[in-house]
């Protein structure tokens, strides 16, 4: 009883333990599948060094004398080596591996040496500075000031001057007019400046002239210089010190907090809106001198114009947009991007209703200019429904027109000078004749 009791506390305890470690080294000793399939690659790759994929191109039944140099390149053959897979588990040592290598390398050697490739010129691989030249410098300096948005500007300050109710001064309008085109052309000069690292990243600024190196950062800001400088002072001296002041300001407003603005928070929307509201207020100003409410509406309606035009814009340029790393409304809060663009397609209905109010036009405008304000209304809320690139761009194309046609609606019903002068004159007259009704 005693043995049987050692021979279970000695043997049956250590048995099974013994036994897994027999079998574990069992199995690192056997041959797997694996290594008979890695050495018949080894087998194939040794013994058989002319396994090769050889392609011909096939020849052309007529032979041109013209061609001879490019027949002689397509009857090279092309040579690629067929490298051996390295199996999972490698049971090989570090010194196979090795040689493998090796003969990897000096196949593609082989191949190299079979199939040269021409070396460029040096003068290729080099960088090549642009010069300027100065038949391309109009061009250049039109792209840099953004001649197109200066034109909108323009003609926006010349519709806030024609709206003035005073009789039309041709020098003045010329200069008001002039000057603020140079104002323009700054502003969106120094813009530019300030944004060449981030236009390289979108496709719709990267061809810019500072951004393709056509002219020098030092040339803008002195063609931006030339134009502000100049032009605040026409707007001064020329036209009066209101208008100037508005110039400088939108200016500064354009450059300072809007530019930076744009890569910081969305509220660059709102503060650009402004910056495209000032215009028409420059135009009245400069024809009245005074700061007053037709002037407040019109800069209400370029105001809130913008909305659906830029809204409806960016909203096509979101992934440039984030590339280029801004903020803007269709890229982090694109629900709100709908919303504030009908939003404010309905507030030009209102605006346009509250111009009679004001005595800057008949009350014929907000008849006559309903209908162009539901449509791009029924746009807005199209682009607000569906949120899609085909509703945003029919929002934005239909914005283009709509602002000139507006403006000329506004134009043919506004309220001359010679009427308002009229009424006063009998307000006066019917305000005497009660005077002169209580005296005794």
């Amino acid at each position: 009883g005693f043995f049987v009791w050692r021979l279970k506390g000695a043997g049956t305890g250590h048995t099974p333990c013994q036994f897994v470690h027999l079998c574990r080294g069992a199995n690192d000793r056997l041959i797997t599948f694996q290594y008979f399939n890695f050495l018949k690659r080894m087998y194939v790759t040794q013994y058989n060094k002319d396994l090769s994929q050889r392609a011909k191109p096939k020849p052309d039944p007529v032979v041109s004398p013209f061609h001879e140099l490019q027949q002689l390149d397509q009857e090279k053959k092309v040579i690629h080596q067929i490298s051996p897979i390295s199996p999972v588990h490698q049971p090989w040592p570090e010194t196979s591996r090795r040689n493998e290598l090796r003969e990897v390398e000096s196949a593609a050697e082989s191949e190299a040496s079979a199939t040269p490739v021409r070396a460029e010129p040096k003068e290729d691989r080099q960088w090549k500075e642009m010069k300027l030249r100065l038949d391309e410098l109009p061009g250049i300096l039109a792209r840099l000031s953004k001649i197109k948005l200066t034109a909108l500007v323009v003609s926006t300050a010349s519709a806030g001057f024609a709206m003035a109710p005073v009789p039309f001064d041709l020098t003045c309008f010329l200069l008001a007019s002039l000057g603020t085109g140079l104002a323009s052309c700054a502003a969106n000069s120094i813009n530019q400046f300030f944004e060449v690292p981030f236009d390289s990243n979108m496709n719709r600024t990267k061809n810019r002239p500072l951004v393709r190196g056509q002219i020098s950062p030092l040339l803008a800001v002195c063609f931006a210089a030339s134009c502000g400088v100049p032009g605040i002072a026409l707007l001064t001296l020329g036209v009066n010190p209101l208008t100037g002041a508005l110039g400088a300001f939108n200016i500064f407003l354009y450059t300072c907090c809007y530019t930076p603005l744009k890569r910081m928070s969305i509220a660059n929307t709102w503060v650009g809106a402004v910056v495209g509201a000032i215009p028409p207020v420059m135009g009245w100003t400069a024809a009245t001198g005074t700061l007053d409410a037709g002037a407040l509406l019109l800069g209400g309606i370029l105001y809130s114009w913008q909305f659906p035009h830029f809204n409806a814009l960016s909203w096509g340029l979101r992934e440039d947009y984030s590339r280029g790393g801004y903020c803007m409304m269709s890229v982090t809060h694109p629900g709100l991007c709908r919303r504030v663009a009908l939003r404010h397609c309905l507030a030009l209905i209102g605006l346009s209703a509250v111009a009679p109010v004001l005595d800057v036009t008949t009350w014929t405008f907000p008849i006559v200019s309903l209908p162009i304000n539901l449509y791009i209304s029924y746009l807005g809320f199209r682009f607000y429904r569906d949120a899609d690139r085909g509703s945003s761009r029919k929002l934005f194309f239909c914005s283009l027109w709509h602002l000139p046609m507006l403006l000329l609606v506004m134009f043919t019903c506004k309220k001359s000078g010679l009427d308002k002068e009229d009424k006063n004159q009998l307000l006066g007259e019917s305000h005497g004749r009660a005077v002169e009704m209580r005296l005794p």
